[in-house]
C-alpha cells in the first residue's frame, strides 16, 4: 500500500493538503459505461497522427516517468497516486469500438494499443477489454500494433497471430535493480524478456521499445538491452528520451527520483536539464526526442551502432495482414 501523493491538479480551482501523515492509497476501479468513442487521435509531428485505443485510464504499473499521468487530471483526479490507484475501466469498450468502426468513412491504416495506459494492466485478466477489442479489430481486419510492459499479452498469442499484429515490449532497463526506482509495480525486465521470446517463438513480430532513455542513468544499458532483445527474437527497435511535458509530471518524477535513489537523483535531474537548456520539460514536439549535448548524441550513436550490428529494423508501424481466411467486415464499408 502506498500513501496518497498527488501534485496539484491545474484544472481544479481548489487544492488541499493533508495535516500529518497522508492516508493510504487503495486500488479502486471506476467503471465508465458511457464511452462513445474508443479511437483517439494523437499528434505525431506535422501532418501526422497516431490512432490509439485505450480500454483503461490510469495504470497500476506506477512508472514515475509516465507521460500519460497528465491525462488523469482531465478526469478530475491527480497525476500521482490517483493515476496508479483510481483506474477507469471502459466496460463498453468493445461495443463502442465496433460501432465506431462500422460508421467510419476514413480508412484506418493502423490502430495502436495503447497510449494512455498499458493495455495489459493486471485487471485486464478479469475484464478482458483489450482482448475483446482485438477481436473486433480481427472482425474488421484492422492492422494493429500492441505496446506493453506486461507478460499477460502472452494469453492472447493465438488471437494476435490471427490478427497479424506486432507486439512491442517496453523495456528501458536491463535488470530489476535499475528498473525498480522508476517502475515500482511493473513486471521485472527478465519477465518481459521471457514474454518477448514466447511471443516471437509463436511467429509474431516483436520489437523493443527502449523508452525512456534517462540521460545520466541508463544510456550504458543500450547495447545490453538490444542484445537481449535480439536473443529473444525481436526484429524491430526504437528508443526515445524521457518525456516530461507538464508541471505535475515533473514534480512527481523529481520527488520520486529523490526518494528512491537519493545519491543519484541530482545527477540525473541536472543531466536531463542540460539536454533541455535548463529545463526538464520539452517545449515543442520537435524537442521531445532531441538533446542538446554531446552526451545525448553519443547515446543515439551507441543505439544506431548496435541497432545496425544486430540487424534490427526501424519502427515503421507494421501493417501485418491477417490470414486470408479471415472474413473481413470492413471491406464492405468503403
Amino acid at each position: 500500500m502506498r500513501q496518497v501523493v498527488n501534485p496539484p491538479n491545474p484544472y481544479d480551482k481548489y487544492s488541499s493538503e493533508f495535516l500529518g501523515e497522508p492516508p493510504k492509497a487503495k486500488l479502486e476501479i471506476y467503471e465508465e459505461t458511457t464511452t462513445r468513442s474508443m479511437i483517439s487521435k494523437s499528434y505525431n509531428g506535422p501532418g501526422k497522427h497516431r490512432l490509439t485505443v485505450n480500454c483503461y485510464r490510469g495504470c497500476i504499473h506506477a512508472c514515475t516517468y509516465c507521460f500519460a499521468r497528465r491525462y488523469h487530471e482531465f478526469l478530475g483526479y491527480g497525476a500521482g497516486t490517483d493515476f496508479e490507484t483510481k483506474i477507469v475501466a471502459k466496460v463498453n469498450a468493445p461495443e463502442a469500438l465496433r460501432a465506431e468502426l462500422k460508421k467510419t468513412r476514413e480508412k484506418i491504416e493502423l490502430l495502436e494499443f495503447s497510449f494512455a495506459t498499458d493495455p495489459y494492466i493486471p485487471i485486464e485478466a478479469n475484464y478482458e477489454l483489450t482482448r475483446k477489442c482485438l477481436e473486433v479489430c480481427l472482425d474488421f481486419k484492422i492492422p494493429t500494433v500492441i505496446v506493453t510492459k506486461s507478460p499477460l499479452v502472452t494469453r492472447d498469442i493465438e488471437l494476435i497471430k490471427k490478427l497479424g499484429a506486432g507486439v512491442f515490449f517496453s523495456i528501458p532497463f536491463l535488470n530489476k535493480e535499475s528498473s525498480k526506482p522508476f517502475e515500482q509495480f511493473t513486471p521485472i525486465p527478465d519477465a518481459r524478456f521471457r514474454a518477448m521470446k514466447k511471443v516471437s517463438d509463436a511467429g509474431i513480430e516483436t520489437g523493443l521499445a527502449l523508452a525512456p532513455v534517462i540521460p545520466g542513468y541508463n544510456e550504458s544499458q543500450i547495447p545490453g538491452l538490444l542484445e537481449k532483445a535480439k536473443e529473444c527474437g525481436a526484429t524491430r527497435a526504437f528508443m526515445s528520451m524521457l518525456h516530461i511535458d507538464s508541471d505535475s509530471i515533473e514534480k512527481y518524477f523529481v520527488e520520486k527520483t529523490r526518494a528512491h535513489i537519493p545519491t543519484k537523483a541530482e545527477k540525473i535531474i541536472n543531466t536531463m536539464k542540460r539536454e533541455r537548456n535548463g529545463r526538464l520539460q520539452h517545449r515543442t514536439f520537435a524537442e521531445r526526442n532531441t538533446g542538446g549535448t554531446k552526451q545525448w548524441k553519443a547515446a543515439t550513436e551507441l543505439f544506431e551502432l548496435h541497432f545496425s550490428r544486430l540487424g534490427f529494423r526501424k519502427f515503421e508501424r507494421p501493417r501485418n495482414e491477417p490470414p486470408e481466411e479471415t472474413t473481413a467486415t470492413q471491406g464492405s464499408l468503403f
